[in-house]
């Protein structure tokens, strides 16, 4: 799409999801940031032996062509770091000044098969420019040069932090290789093997086989926008799905801790409120949830936990039901089991986040069976491409039914000041107005100073030698705001 002005791309972007969502409801304008060039932190280049202009072949770096392993020479990409760009540049011009050859899958002959730079971009204290990793791929573990190559890359590129090893010389389209599968582990030449980025005011450790978005701006936008969407509240349970690293869950954790500081309450009692809520990753890759449990240690977030399996089983199995669920699937989009767990499960939000808006239309349709689409909130996260990003929040149909149906039968016994607002009713208020949970006892507590007749057993304890707690008085508050709201006082 880059012969595209960009606001054109974008109108074509939505153009396109309201074709596919439209029929699940509105779809906002497309959110964006201010860099739709050079965003992306991850750049790859493969190898292969080309003849130069005196017939000579020589180490050349490039992309796969498409559905193919043919290489095309790639000298500059719109979407690619600039900088990442000149250190692969570097790379393969040391590479040929040394005579270094492109490993051949075919033959095994050769050294160099692929390079991947990752950018923590948050981090800019060295240029300006941010931290670098690079990860050379070889064939073998042989790798003749390699202390002098390294030497002249970190001399030339001081912003590289760390320069790593890892060996796949397998017939195979993935660019690095799996230690587990080859029995060869991933060697750190130069550094500590990783690149911390600052990502939504958090730390997070960068390797080379960890799953991170590309797009540092976009992925701020992106989920600020999903946590902002899911109204996190005290004493709720939260389930990241398909968490990775934990990116999500602990960017979740972070911004309502700092949402629940600014609703005005006491610095102490915020912070206790705000490890009230659990919040919980499940992820199927074991490196990743290790490195989400390293993530979580690093910013001294505690109210998370991770777990590795496969988040429908898990909930089945460990009879999760939370009250706020994000999804982040793959592009295959979610399975039907898990579906289906969350169908079964009392979920009063479900905040789905998809980089592929077909598999998303096609979850939808099951979805929403049981969840009713609030808002379709589409985020730029690949500028110059046809992807985007899709954040969907869905929430429980029937929420105000089943809520009545857990009623205490005493409770349809109405009194005069009930029937304009049930206890249901005024502890949802407080909740969502003040983030504080109430009791049915505060609220009568607080209905009997304001001269309202109340049935014996709220306030009654429950032995004759019980001592009654006491409505602390920033509830007191809430309550006479939610009675006031109701035209009971």
């Amino acid at each position: 799409m880059t012969h595209l002005s960009y606001d054109v791309q974008l109108r074509q972007k939505h153009k396109h999801l309201v074709k596919l969502l439209g029929s699940f409801g509105e779809v906002l304008p497309v959110l964006h940031t201010d860099t739709p060039t050079h965003y992306r932190n991850k750049v790859t280049r493969s190898y292969t032996m080309i003849k130069n202009q005196n017939g000579k072949p020589v180490l050349t770096g490039g992309i796969y062509a498409a559905e193919s392993r043919r290489i095309v020479p790639v000298r500059h990409c719109l979407i690619e770091d600039e900088n990442a760009q000149k250190i692969l540049d570097t790379l393969e011009s040391l590479c040929r000044e040394m005579k270094l050859q492109a490993f051949d899958v075919r033959t095994g002959k050769g050294v160099l098969r692929h390079a991947q730079v990752r950018v923590a971009l948050g981090n800019s204290q060295k240029n300006g420019c941010g931290a670098y990793l690079l990860t050379l791929v070889t064939g073998t573990p042989f790798f003749p040069g390699r202390a002098e190559l390294i030497s002249q890359l970190h001399k030339r590129h001081p912003e590289i932090e760390s320069i790593v090893q890892n060996v796949n010389g397998f017939d195979t389209g993935m660019i690095l290789g799996d230690p587990k599968r080859s029995g060869i582990g991933d060697r750190v030449l130069f550094g500590k093997g990783f690149v911390c980025d600052t990502l939504c005011g958090l730390h997070f450790h960068i390797s080379p086989h960890s799953f991170y978005q590309v797009n540092h701006a976009g992925t701020e936008l992106l989920y600020q926008t999903a946590v902002s969407m899911a109204k996190i509240l005290p004493g709720d349970t939260v389930l990241d799905a398909y968490c990775g690293i934990g990116t999500i869950g602990l960017t979740a954790a972070n911004m309502t801790k700092q949402r629940l500081a600014s609703a005005g309450t006491a610095r102490a009692d915020n912070a206790r409120i705000g490890n009230e809520i659990s919040f919980l990753g499940v992820e199927i890759n074991r490196d990743a949830v290790a490195d989400a449990i390293a993530n979580a240690k690093e910013n001294g977030i505690r109210n998370i936990r991770f777990y590795q399996g496969d988040a429908g089983s898990f909930m089945r199995e460990h009879r999760i039901c939370p009250d706020v669920l994000f999804m982040d699937p793959p592009r295959a989009g979610s399975d039907h089991a898990f579906l289906s767990a969350v169908l079964h499960a009392r979920v009063r939000q479900v905040v789905y986040i998809s980089c592929n808006p077909e598999t998303l239309a096609r979850d939808l349709a099951v979805l929403t069976k049981g969840y009713r689409v609030e808002c379709i909130q589409p985020v730029d996260m690949f500028p110059m491409t046809e992807h985007v990003e899709t954040v969907c929040l869905l929430s429980k149909l029937n929420a105000k039914q089943h809520i009545e149906i857990n009623l205490d039968m005493d409770e349809l016994d109405l009194t005069d000041a009930e029937k304009k607002a049930t206890y249901q009713e005024i502890k949802d208020y407080v909740l969502e107005h003040s983030g504080l949970k109430v009791s049915s006892l505060y609220i009568a507590q607080v209905k009997q100073k304001c001269g309202i007749i109340e049935r014996e057993n709220y306030n009654k304890p429950k032995s004759e030698n019980a001592k009654q707690p006491q409505c602390p008085p920033e509830k007191e508050k809430a309550i006479r705001e939610a009675l006031k709201y109701y035209g009971i006082i």
